[in-house]
């Protein structure tokens, strides 16, 4: 038995996974960026007035980042 695909049919596919693919790594890269900040903001209150200081940052700089 031969199947027989038309080019039409193999790009249609290949182009939805395409973009299925696209959306996961979207969706994954906000992901990573917003646990990035999350886990920066963190450390970031955990050190001193003075620590803060000597890198140029206060405590209201925290959540603009």
């Amino acid at each position: 038995m031969t199947v027989t695909y038309s080019s039409r049919t193999i790009a249609n596919g290949a182009s939805i996974g395409g973009r299925v693919f696209g959306a996961f790594a979207t969706l994954f890269g906000t992901f990573a960026d917003w646990n990035d900040t999350r886990v920066t903001r963190n450390t970031l209150r955990k050190l001193s007035d003075r620590e803060l200081d000597d890198i140029g940052l206060c405590r209201q700089d925290i959540e603009r980042i």
